[in-house]
């Protein structure tokens, strides 16, 4: 078994970070930098959208080759997107100015970027940031925060944390660090989420067990139905913690995977908390589906519904949106047989019982959704499959933030 432990990004052995303002940002710290002590084995889960960011297409190519990494820099407030063959080369400079700083191959450093799209990056800017930066590199718990903080833009709290497990009688840290709060939907959403752990695994288990936690916690949110051209979820492993490597999907490969997952579904419903002018956290749970595929699209599609966001922002018990959404998502269900309700702190209103409607309380159901956190419970009675979702409310706030995005960045 895992347990959470005080820290972030530094905790694993090996492992050292910093974070600072370099001037990308109007005031908060927009340069993050991240190594090893060791050359690490590196796994990535990247945007499915068409128009991909210049430090997507970096990566990827290094994670798809097995390739070994020692450090990672991003900066925030400038996306690099959509900035044609000068955005692909300043990338590729701004990886080799930080190789250079710690004695690496440009082709051993992972970039990432997020903030606005179509900017010229403001690479005088960033080179001197990098080296005026890399000099406070360290495990200490301060710059783990950071470079928490180095990554975010329209976040308005840190996401970090840390577990530790045990493999095969050796102590293994996981540590890490995400952003996120709009243009979240799911496949992936807008996420930076960096990951270390000084476990020594093999490079298609460390792959493996990354792009499932993804799909089950990245992939199944939704704040506002926008994806980004900048998602992404690295996982950098050292093996500094000196177990026999795991090559097999054995007992300590599923501790791993537990432990994993636990990780970025606390970022996932992080970010959820945190969506751009969120006053509602709506959680649903599918069961009884006839197949995985039919479980997560008919949850995912709950959250991404804009009629159901408004509903849930003017708490009004509205379950007709809920079960249209569903009808419409793609994913099979027999409409007799669904159980519906709506879920929080102050209690439980049951609203369809075999596909029927339920007579309700609609002050009860008021004062039920008058919480901040609602669960939407959905038992379909098709099968034994089962999905969660997470999202949010849509109202006046989130327009107000995103009418105003690139005068505030």
């Amino acid at each position: 078994m895992f347990r959470v432990i005080d820290g972030g990004i530094t905790v694993p052995e090996g492992f050292k970070a910093t974070g600072k303002h370099i001037g990308i940002k109007k005031v908060k710290k927009d340069l993050a930098l991240l190594t090893s002590s060791v050359p690490a084995k590196a796994a990535g889960a990247y945007t499915t959208s068409l128009v991909k960011a210049a430090h997507i297409l970096w990566d990827k190519e290094i994670t798809d080759r097995g390739g070994l990494v020692k450090g990672l820099v991003c900066v925030s407030g400038n996306a690099n997107a959509c900035t044609g063959k000068r955005g692909v080369q300043d990338n590729a400079d701004m990886a080799e100015c930080f190789a250079g700083c710690i004695g690496a191959k440009k082709d051993e450093i992972l970039t990432a970027a997020t903030g606005i799209i179509g900017l010229d990056m403001p690479m005088d800017l960033i080179k001197a940031g990098i080296k005026g930066a890399y000099g406070n590199l360290s495990n200490k718990r301060e710059e783990a925060k950071n470079a928490a903080a180095g990554i975010i833009t329209t976040d308005t709290f840190l996401k970090e944390m840390a577990v530790q497990l045990n493999v095969a009688g050796k102590t293994v840290k996981i540590g890490a660090m995400c952003k996120g709060s709009g243009m979240i939907h799911p496949n992936m959403a807008t996420v930076l989420s960096f990951i270390t752990t000084d476990i020594n695994i093999s490079h298609s288990l460390l792959k493996k067990a990354l792009i499932y936690s993804v799909k089950e916690t990245y992939n199944m949110i939704s704040v506002d139905g926008a994806t980004s051209t900048n998602d992404m979820a690295v996982i950098m492993a050292n093996g500094l913690a000196d177990n026999e490597e795991i090559n097999e999907e054995n007992e300590f490969y599923e501790e791993f995977c537990d432990a994993l997952y636990f990780i970025n579904e606390k970022f996932a419903q992080d970010i959820v908390h945190d969506g751009e002018g969120a006053g509602k956290f709506i959680q649903v749970n599918v069961k009884g589906a006839k197949s995985d595929a039919d479980a997560r699209l008919l949850a995912k599609s709950i959250v991404t519904n804009n009629l159901v966001k408004t509903a849930m922002y003017g708490e009004d018990a509205n379950w007709g949106r809920v079960i249209a959404a569903m009808g419409a998502s793609g994913g099979y269900f027999d409409p007799s047989r669904v159980n519906m309700s709506f879920v929080s702190e102050k209690g439980s209103v049951l609203l369809m019982a075999g596909g029927e409607p339920v007579h309700f309380d609609e002050n009860k159901a008021a004062d039920v959704l008058s919480e901040r956190d609602i669960t939407v419970d959905i038992e379909l009675g098709d099968g034994i499959h089962s999905a969660k979702s997470w999202g949010c409310d849509l109202g006046h706030e989130y327009v107000r933030i995103n009418g105003e995005y690139r005068s505030r960045t």
